[in-house]
């Protein structure tokens, strides 16, 4: 073991520098299949290659590597599938936005060389990223790193389609999607973000054909008003009965529409007139389907109004609603207008405002798909949510999931492979291009971006169509997949229903939903609010392994967590503290053996008096304990609190202290030394091999230290059990504590001496004079030790300091107040009164008597013993200070 190397001080910056470089030559981070143990499996939720990785990407990566590390240390075989999306959408207008800035469109360079641009774009943010995931020491084995657009996927992607085409999930269709104009490409529903909007509600008249009276009929979208084909009144109102079969003006264009009847329009919202406007509106398209109405679109793809709206063909919509509602209030059409808030969709993507549009698109089925997720979530099979909540929330999205629109109007993406004939209306769908090509054209459209990710599970693990991969046969399912709450419905569920449809299982065994990270105020980070925070910087001022603590232990599963620098600094402290325990160690254990079987070997030896070191070891074991039976249930917050109070209240607070104490007592012998030598290093091991998967970089440091193996990731935790008798040890700390309590009150400096006696009826407590004495003193400076009093001497000179059922009697001396200790006699009596109070009525009660655990029953049994040999002890007490 070499001897002490580690820096005065804690800096971050060069712990952390180059040990990233060091897993990556050692193969740390690749899969070895091996079949000797238990297999675990990760695959990265694919960051876009958009840009740099936001604070999300962090706390996403964090929890990942924390569970891998966990795994690899605890005798798994592990593996974590890093890789990107392509994201079309996002991908695609960041590079047109990159090209406007030197006047080039897409259209300039064709679809080719756009691509060919895109793909130069791919490469340099795809570095960015791998330094990005260096930075923060993610375990990622890069040898099987995956990308949603690669020829690999590519071949996945279209056998997918073809077979969901052949097998009727996937058809062509004219129907009512959501259309972003910004991006001129359609939308899924999941893709556009309702956002309450200041609005407005207009009301027309819609007058009848002999032009003598009107139907009143209010809308949100006045341009829209080209586009209607009737107008409708629900059969059961008595208000518009007689109506029905008659016709109206539409005021837009002045052309006669029928009132026809339905029940799906509401008697008791608004007017009860409804206008049925089917080429830009989703319930009003399933009406006309009902109906068979006619289908009007009334606009371009860019949001402007089309040849059918007359003067105003070509103009925004948005202006052509000033403009046609200035013209009908010129010809008192408009009775009112009235200012609202109502939902808005926008697109996820652009933040445009989404438009309803009749289009030709591809759509996936949902209903068969929805099925499969629902009854593999009700089967002794189903994927386990945590928290657990979010299964229901998924089911219930499933029971209610419109068809997919999977067809986008770009050229970033996979290419849809199907083909239109020239001469006919034949589509073929095909792996290959048909044999007379010349007579066929391909369709332009790409397929959405989660389209392709949704096969990630298996994609990643070389899966091939009719072939599994050893990668495959090994690894999958995936142990468990880590993802944001608010990507449940575009990503989990349908890497759920291919999974199923493409594997014939579940393409993963847990899902950890982590939520959003906010601002220290509680806001959502943005670029528009200007508050988001970049990773990046906070390694740089506080270090990865802070950062990662940080993110790891604040927050449970499905929760948002909030951004703090505060808890930053505090968790650098926290590290500050791990490292300057780690130099203590090296300085005054002084073994220079690199065996584990030398600190073993006085491990198993110890002295019955070395009660010290065995009370850290039960601790320890304590710990260890604890934290194997949270972890798997993803409670990362208390694992992480756990290991807080072990290492800084315990470990560095207490034992180190004590340590202290023992090394310089010249009394022991040396084999009592050397098993302190060897406890603190033995702790100190498994100190940092439970803090590694949280902080690799400082844990590497210090492990390189102990010049055991060459990396703490080919280390193990080992299955080692102590469990000593060391109740009288936590006497040690109340004694302390109360002392050092004792002093402030009175406001007694450090060198001023305390003569005090402990005052017990049990002669357990000998060993405080024999043994303890020493820690006393090492810890509340200046103790004087005049004996264990067993006869109970109640003196009007001591102050009596009640510690479970003995008493610290502490000399009164000059500087203790007389009548302030009678004072503190009758508040500690009446303290005690209200215990013994409560105590008896807790034991009385017959419900709590039946209800509650023996191990509950005999503490409080305890509790009243201890308050009656107190309240004893302060009467007579009392009664001598009359």
């Amino acid at each position: 073991m070499k001897k002490n190397s580690l820096d005065n001080k804690y800096n971050h910056i060069i712990v952390e520098k180059d040990k990233y470089n060091k897993w990556l030559e050692l193969d740390l981070f690749k899969a070895k299949l091996d079949s000797k143990k238990p297999p675990f499996s990760i695959v990265i939720p694919p960051p876009n290659v958009t840009g740099k990785l936001h604070l999300g990407h962090a706390w996403d990566g964090s929890l990942q590597d924390l569970l891998i590390r966990y795994k690899k240390l605890s005798g798994f075989d592990t593996v974590w599938i890093p890789g990107m999306d392509h994201a079309g959408i996002a991908t695609q207008a960041k590079v047109e936005e990159r090209l406007r800035k030197d006047n080039i469109s897409r259209y300039d360079l064709g679809r080719e060389k756009f691509v060919e641009k895109v793909w130069e774009w791919k490469e340099e943010y795809s570095q960015n990223i791998r330094k990005q995931w260096s930075k923060l020491g993610l375990s990622l084995d890069y040898s099987k790193e995956k990308f949603t657009y690669s020829e690999q996927l590519n071949k996945i992607v279209n056998f997918v389609f073809v077979e969901m085409y052949k097998k009727g999930f996937i058809y062509r269709g004219e129907r009512i999607i959501n259309w972003d104009p910004k991006q001129k490409t359609a939308l899924s529903n999941i893709e556009v973000i309702y956002k309450e909007t200041k609005g407005k509600m207009y009301y027309f008249k819609y007058f009848f054909e002999d032009k003598k009276d009107f139907l009143t009929v209010a809308t949100t979208r006045p341009e829209t008003m080209f586009g209607d084909v009737c107008v409708i009144v629900n059969p059961n109102d008595e208000r518009y009965k007689k109506y029905i079969g008659l016709k109206v003006y539409n005021p837009a264009n002045g052309e006669l529409i029928p009132i026809i009847a339905d029940e799906y329009v509401d008697i008791d919202f608004g007017t009860g007139v409804m206008k049925c406007t089917p080429a830009h509106d989703h319930n009003d398209f399933e009406l006309s389907l009902k109906h068979n109405l006619k289908i009007i679109n009334v606009m371009n793809l860019d949001g402007s109004m089309n040849e059918k709206t007359g003067e105003y063909n070509g103009v925004d919509r948005f202006i052509v609603r000033k403009n046609l509602v200035e013209s009908l209030q010129n010809i008192k059409l408009v009775i009112k207008i009235e200012e609202i808030n109502h939902q808005v969709g926008y697109s996820e993507r652009s933040g445009e405002i989404v438009e309803p549009l009749i289009s030709k698109q591809w759509f996936v089925k949902m209903k068969r798909l929805s099925e499969d997720v629902i009854k593999l979530q009700n089967s002794e099979n189903k994927i386990n949510f945590f928290p657990e909540r979010f299964s229901s929330t998924l089911e219930t999205w499933m029971k209610n999931a419109y068809d997919w629109t999977i067809s986008r109007q770009l050229w970033w993406g996979h290419q849809i492979p199907a083909w239109y004939n020239k001469n006919n209306n034949d589509i073929y769908v095909g792996l290959e291009a048909p044999n007379d090509i010349e007579n066929w054209t391909r369709d332009e459209d790409v397929l959405d971006t989660w389209f392709s990710s949704a096969f990630w599970p298996f994609a990643t693990m070389d899966w091939e169509p009719n072939k599994k991969s050893e990668l495959f046969k090994r690894y999958y399912p995936v142990s468990v997949m880590v993802t944001g709450y608010d990507i449940i419905f575009f990503w989990v569920a349908r890497m759920i229903f291919q999974g199923i449809e493409f594997t014939g299982t579940k393409p993963f065994n847990d899902v950890l939903l982590h939520g959003l990270i906010r601002d220290e105020n509680g806001h959502k980070m943005s670029k528009s609010l200007g508050n988001g925070v970049d990773p990046m910087d906070v390694i740089e001022e506080y270090g990865a392994d802070a950062l990662r603590y940080f993110l790891i232990t604040n927050s449970s599963p499905g929760q948002d967590l909030r951004y703090s620098k505060e808890k930053l600094k505090s968790t650098w402290n926290f590290l500050n503290k791990v490292w300057n325990a780690s130099r203590f160690v090296f300085m005054n254990s002084n073994i220079v053996s690199s065996d584990d079987d030398f600190i073993n070997y006085y491990l198993n030896n110890f002295t019955n008096n070395n009660l010290i070191d065995k009370w850290i070891l039960n601790k320890l074991s304590i710990c260890k304990n604890e934290i194997n039976k949270v972890f798997d249930s993803y409670e990362f917050s208390i694992v992480g609190k756990l290991l807080y109070s072990f290492i800084w209240d315990e470990y560095c607070s207490w034992y180190l202290e004590l340590a202290k104490a023992q090394l310089q007592n010249e009394n022991l012998s040396e084999l009592e030394i050397n098993n302190t030598k060897a406890t603190l290093v033995y702790v100190l091991k498994q100190i940092i091999l439970l803090l590694h998967p949280f902080c690799p970089f400082i844990t590497e440091e210090i492990y390189s230290n102990l010049g055991l193996k060459d990396s703490i990731m080919m280390d193990k935790y080992d299955n080692i059990e102590f469990n000593f008798e060391i109740d009288l040890i936590e006497n040690i700390f109340k004694t302390v504590t109360r002392i050092r309590e004792f002093r402030a009150d009175q406001n007694i400096k450090n060198n001023q001496a305390l003569q005090f006696s402990i005052n017990a009826n049990n002669s357990k407590y000998i060993i405080f004079k024999n043994d303890f004495f020493e820690y006393y003193n090492f810890f509340v400076n200046k103790l004087v030790n005049s004996n264990v009093i067993l006869d109970k001497i109640y003196s009007t000179e001591l102050t009596s300091i009640a510690i479970l059922d003995y008493f610290l009697e502490i000399e009164n001396s000059n500087f203790i107040d007389k009548e302030e200790v009678y004072k503190n006699l009758l508040e500690t009596k009446s303290k005690l009164e209200s215990e013994i109070k409560r105590s008896e009525s807790i034991l009385n009660n017959e419900n709590f008597i039946k209800k509650a655990s023996k191990e509950k029953l005999l503490l409080e049994k305890d509790k009243y013993d201890n308050y009656m040999i107190q309240y004893n002890a302060i009467i007579k007490k009392i009664n001598n200070n009359k």
